[in-house]
């Protein structure tokens, strides 16, 4: 990481616990869990070819997507956040952990949403974006949501810095017509090259924050 890209030690406690970026400690440990859960997600589920990028429930789910990310970690709606994660939520990060809904609302309060002048702010590739439909005798339950994400951290009066990028897999289940996010896996973190840290290097297909509630 460039000297000077992120003033302060703001990273010290927000990389420790935050939901979505990283830490270092424990990794090895931490990082065995991945291939266990992905591997469920991906092979146990009755999972279909994913979707075209035209069909309606593709564009259902990049929107749901959108709105989640938006309002729920860039706009800090908690109670919009806890009204679309799962009683039950399961959240398995690569290098911090496992955290159920609990501990999952909280660090978010905490980490992601404590600080207005130090904000950390997400973004996705959606040009990463995948679908694939669940079934249950012929009916729609759920969907598996695979992609990329860029987190940045972003200052009053400064450009937004790229912080972070990882990988995530996402189970949405739809619960009286309302999809809810059931499990989630953010993995493969990794730092930004540093010649791209900043807002004005971001990965071609990132939007910006305004395009992200669409």
């Amino acid at each position: 990481m460039v000297d000077g890209m992120l003033s302060g030690d703001w990273r010290v406690d927000f990389l420790d616990k935050c939901p979505y970026h990283h830490h270092l400690a424990n990794k090895k440990m931490k990082l065995q869990l991945l291939p266990i859960a992905l591997g469920f997600l991906l092979y146990a589920l009755p999972v279909t070819a994913q979707l075209d990028r035209n069909d309606p429930l593709f564009l259902e789910l990049k929107r749901q997507d959108s709105i989640f990310f938006e309002r729920g970690f860039n706009r800090c709606d908690v109670d919009y956040l806890a009204g679309h994660v799962a009683s039950d939520l399961r959240f398995y990060h690569d290098q911090s952990g496992f955290q159920d809904r609990e501990r999952f609302l909280e660090n978010t309060e905490q980490y992601i949403c404590s600080n207005s002048n130090k904000k950390p702010i997400r973004r996705i590739d959606t040009s990463s974006l995948q679908v694939f439909p669940l079934y249950d005798a012929g009916q729609l339950y759920a969907v598996l949501q695979t992609g990329i994400h860029h987190f940045y951290l972003r200052e009053w009066g400064k450009e937004d810095k790229w912080s972070s990028t990882a990988k995530f897999a996402h189970i949405w289940v739809l619960k009286q017509g309302v999809w809810i996010l059931s499990e989630v896996i953010s993995y493969d973190h990794r730092d930004p090259p540093l010649e791209s840290q900043s807002q004005g290097n971001l990965p071609e297909s990132t939007g910006s924050p305004d395009q992200m509630a669409f």
